[in-house]
Order: C-alpha cells, then sequence, then structure tokens
C-alpha cells in the first residue's frame, strides 16, 4: 500500500503538511481547483512559492486571508509575531457546526470530507478539554479560522491525490518558549497541541517558538502512528519538503517519504515468449482476457516468419514470480505452443497512475492520470467511457476524447 512518513524534526503544521505534497506530485492546479468547492473561496488567496531553508528546497503554502486583519492565531509558525484582534465576520468563531455545514455542501468527494471533519473533530474533543465545554460548544476562533479549514480540507485532498492508505510519524519536534494565543501567553506546546500529542513522542530543540501547531498535531493524531524511524517494510520512492514561515538554525521544513509499506517484495518480472504458427488467430482474444485475469501485466504479440517462409505470432507476456506458473499453465492449455522461452527482466520503471473524474459537455469521463518524478507526463481518457457518450450524443468518439482531455488538462493545470 501506499504510505507516508512524517519527519517532524523541525516540527509540523498544516501548510508544510500541503508544501510537502506538492513537492511529492499534487499538483497546484488540483488544489486550487478542489479548494474551490467549499465555496469560501471570497475569503482567502492561495500562494504557493518556492523557497530555500538553510540550503534545502521546498515548497511553501500561505492562505492569505482577504482581511483588513489579521487572524487571532495564525498558524504560520510566526509565534513571534503579535496578534492583532479582528472583526467579528464569517471568518471568525466557527463552532463545529459551522466547519461541518461548510464542507459538507461542498462538491467534494465524500472520503475527503470525512477524513477532513475527522480531523476537526479531534480537535474540537481536544479544545473541549481544555477549555472544559462538550466538542459541539467549542468555538473554534483560531482552529476553525479559514486559514486551518483549508489546510486540513487540502491535506485530505492530498492524501486522495496520493492515495495513501498509511501515514507513520517521527518523534515531533514542538519547540519552546510561549505563544500568544486569544486567551493570552500559553506555553509551548499550546495546551490544546499538547492534549493532541498525547500518546506520541515529542521533544524541544533548535528554538524557543511554536514549531507545531495544533493543525499539525491535529493531523498527526488522527492519521498518524509512531515509528522511531523509516519501517522497515518501507519503501521510499521520493522526498518533500514543507516550509515553514520562521528562519532557524535547523532547517524549518518538514519533510515527507512516501513509498510503499506492508512488506511488499520486490516483484521479479519475467517475459514468457513463444512462437505460434498454427493456431486461429480467433483464439488470441480470449488468450488475452485468461492471461490478463491471471496476473500478466501485459500482452503482446509480434509478427513474425518462420521456417518455409510461414507467418507467424510471437505471443509475448510480462509477468511476476507470483503469476509466472498460472500463466504458463494457460499459454500451454490455450493455445497451440508446446514450448516456452523464459526471459528474465532486469528492471522494470513505471510512472505513478491514478484514475481522476472528469465532467464534459457529453458527460463524466474517466481519465487515467500518469506522473513521474513527482510530475504529470500523460493524460489518457478511457475508451468505453468515450465510446459510450460518442453513441449517446451521436458525435464523433474523438470530439468527446478531445474534450475530456483539455478538461482534465485545464483541471490539473
Amino acid at each position: 500500500m501506499k504510505a507516508l512518513y512524517l519527519d517532524c524534526a523541525s516540527g509540523i503544521s498544516g501548510n508544510m503538511f500541503l508544501g510537502a505534497c506538492i513537492q511529492l506530485g499534487v499538483p497546484e492546479k488540483f488544489l486550487q481547483t478542489e479548494l474551490e468547492k467549499l465555496n469560501i473561496s471570497g475569503e482567502y488567496h492561495l500562494e504557493i512559492s518556492d523557497v530555500n531553508k538553510n540550503g534545502i528546497g521546498a515548497s511553501y503554502v500561505n492562505v492569505k486571508l482577504l482581511s483588513d486583519f489579521e487572524p487571532e492565531h495564525v498558524h504560520r509558525h510566526a509565534s513571534n509575531i503579535r496578534r492583532l484582534p479582528r472583526q467579528i465576520t464569517g471568518h471568525t468563531h466557527r463552532t463545529m457546526a459551522d466547519i461541518r455545514e461548510i464542507i459538507d455542501a461542498s462538491d467534494l468527494k465524500n472520503s475527503v470530507k470525512q477524513k477532513a471533519l475527522s480531523i476537526f473533530s479531534v480537535i474540537a474533543t481536544a479544545e473541549g478539554k481544555v477549555h472544559a465545554l462538550p466538542p459541539d460548544k467549542v468555538h473554534f476562533h483560531e482552529v476553525g479560522a479559514v486559514d486551518s479549514i483549508i489546510d486540513i480540507v487540502g491535506c485530505a485532498l492530498c492524501l486522495d491525490w496520493l492515495d495513501a492508505e498509511k501515514i507513520f510519524v517521527s518523534k515531533i519536534n514542538v519547540g519552546g518558549g510561549f505563544v500568544q494565543c486569544a486567551h493570552g501567553l500559553m506555553p509551548v506546546p499550546a495546551p490544546a497541541t499538547a492534549e493532541l500529542l498525547q500518546g506520541f513522542k515529542t521533544f524541544s530543540f533548535g528554538a524557543e517558538k511554536e514549531l507545531t501547531t495544533p493543525t499539525g498535531a491535529a493531523i498527526v493524531n488522527s492519521l498518524a502512528e509512531f515509528s522511531a524511524s523509516l519501517p522497515e517494510d518501507f519503501i521510499s520512492e521520493k522526498i518533500g519538503y514543507g516550509a515553514g514561515t520562521l528562519d532557524l538554525k535547523i532547517p524549518n521544513v518538514l519533510r515527507i517519504y512516501f513509498g510503499e509499506f506492508g512488506g511488499k517484495v520486490q516483484r521479479h518480472f519475467v517475459k514468457l515468449e513463444t512462437n505460434i504458427d498454427d493456431m486461429n488467430p480467433q483464439i488470441y482474444g480470449r488468450l488475452y482476457e485468461k492471461l490478463f485475469s491471471a496476473g500478466a501485466v501485459d500482452v503482446w504479440t509480434t509478427n513474425i516468419y518462420m521456417k518455409k517462409n510461414r507467418p507467424a505470432q510471437t505471443l509475448s507476456v510480462l509477468v511476476d514470480d507470483e503469476h509466472r506458473e498460472e500463466c504458463t499453465k494457460i499459454i500451454f492449455e490455450e493455445s497451440t505452443s508446446i514450448g516456452i522461452r523464459v526471459i528474465h527482466v532486469d528492471d522494470r520503471i513505471e510512472a505513478a497512475r491514478k484514475f481522476a473524474k472528469v465532467e464534459t459537455k457529453f458527460g463524466e469521463v474517466q481519465c487515467k492520470v500518469s506522473a513521474y518524478d513527482g510530475k504529470i507526463v500523460s493524460i489518457t481518457p478511457e475508451y468505453e467511457d468515450c465510446r459510450r457518450l460518442a453513441e449517446k450524443n451521436n458525435v464523433p468518439l474523438k470530439i468527446v476524447w478531445l474534450e475530456a482531455l483539455t478538461k482534465q488538462r485545464e483541471r490539473l493545470g
């Protein structure tokens, strides 16, 4: 399964998490477009930039509120900046019911809504315990501000894009000193942060500042489990760095490892190959279906000429060791082959891929989106969706295909 490992040597906040995910390949356009579904875009502006923290290139995400006043507690690792009270507007003093209403009323995927609400739920519980209030009565004058709504929903969107099913977290640097909150000076970690980090290992190093925010702590509490280092069965594929606001003696970044976890054994591939010159070509259709169903990664045929200039086909099947025997059996049973060559494949490079739906004027089309080295390299509309919509709307298939491709490109930037 896909997994993340959060290296919190300089703490964690919501915007640091988003920045690291952008470096891991989550498209900025995707994040911007999906967040607009919250219908609060008139309250903020999302700024994403590349920064350097002590020699480390990182992505910095800033939720800039469209207000003449600074929020009471902006979780941007800027605890040295005086927080000014701001007007009571739609941005402030939101309750859990208000936040749930915003998220539920959006057009976000249900899985994204549920993950975001689960993070807010643990914050409500922690704040309620600190202030001796039921969770539903807590006023989110701090973590309920627009910037934290964007951070938390953005976190859920990033996890959905990365298809990450498991999250691990290191020992967490909480910082030190005091932080100015809505209720006055509070020791670091702030009370809600301390409550959320119960059960996780923490330390203080590098700054008399708030390095872990309530939003960052809630992400950890809701989604992660502790691991002192990269788990033994974790195979890292890419690393992303998300920047905080502070400039410290240590790099103010969150490092996230992205890869596979779950005792995944390195897959070894072979190519099964056989020449066939005496089989009814109609049989190939069923042969292909059975081989793919049995676990073949790819199946193809190549035109060749055999002895006496006889036209023939080379059947090639790419398969891993786990499914090799079953595919071998199918070739012998379903074809006229009496001998198979086994060619060992030293390596196989794959682009990461996922399916993303897009709405066109003809209907909904699913597209295969492929990424390599953190960048989208290919977008391919699904043939069957395009064919179905072309028939339904009585238009050429290529028109539907082009419409889907164009819309998906615009959506993902």
